[in-house]
């Protein structure tokens, strides 16, 4: 499957109401996600943030629209007539000093158990009265860096480097974190693991890779998220 790539400096954001939805689809859908919930108990039904349209508006300024919607929405895609808007997530390419980018393995308990990505998550729409705006969806890049990776980063250091849009039409933004030395790394991974099980909870990564070409990338064993290639090859200068 083909991955558009779009080169970005600036995004435009407005919110859209979600699409009105047939009774008949949205029982299916509610089963669907009652489902995969008995199947996976961590899931749960938390507030995000769908794409509603994405066009380019000058030559490196995107215009996005968004939508409140909660994650039972995406159950849609399992509902044969339905259609889901594709999802909006944020995530941080991590290169190291020498050259290297971190790839990120999904742990068992989650949605995509030993799924190879960039550290990230679905886009989380603001509290009463606050903006969805580029600072905010920088902020929560950051945040998912410190929680998945233990790094931490200020917002305003974080580039919007590219934004891609895969499979199901999802969207992501891909921020470019200042690069740090390996061991910093694994050793802020290492910890933030260790935090994660004195709490009781599993990580939602459980493994890291430094990689610096698609050929290496591609000896990572299991599934791979559709924009890791692209965006390995982008960082090395393939693209």
């Amino acid at each position: 499957m083909g991955i558009d790539l779009f080169d970005v400096e600036r995004l435009l954001l407005t919110e859209a109401a979600e699409p009105p939805l047939l009774p008949q689809d949205a029982e299916a859908r509610d089963r669907v996600w009652d489902r995969a919930v008995r199947a996976n108990p961590a899931l749960f039904d938390g507030p995000v943030v769908a794409c509603g349209g994405l066009e380019r508006t000058d030559p490196r300024v995107l215009r996005l629209s968004w939508v409140r919607v909660t994650y039972r929405h995406y159950a849609l895609r399992r509902v044969p007539g339905a259609t889901a808007l594709p999802s909006l997530f944020v995530n941080v390419a991590q290169p190291t000093d020498d050259g290297r980018v971190l790839a990120a393995r999904m742990s068992p308990s989650t949605a995509a158990p030993g799924r190879w990505q960039l550290p990230g998550g679905s886009v989380e729409p603001p509290q009463d009265g606050a903006l969805l705006d580029e600072s905010a969806l920088a902020g929560q890049a950051a945040r998912e860096l410190a929680e998945e990776l233990g790094i931490s980063a200020a917002a305003e250091v974080l580039k919007l480097w590219v934004v891609t849009r895969g499979e199901n039409g999802s969207v992501g933004l891909t921020y470019l974190a200042p690069a740090l030395p390996e061991a910093v790394v694994r050793a802020d991974f290492t910890a933030a693991a260790a935090a994660e099980r004195i709490q009781g909870r599993e990580s939602e990564l459980d493994d890291i890779a430094l990689v610096r070409t698609p050929d290496e990338l591609a000896g990572l064993a299991g599934p791979h998220a559709d924009y890791l290639k692209p965006i390995v090859s982008r960082f090395s200068g393939g693209c």
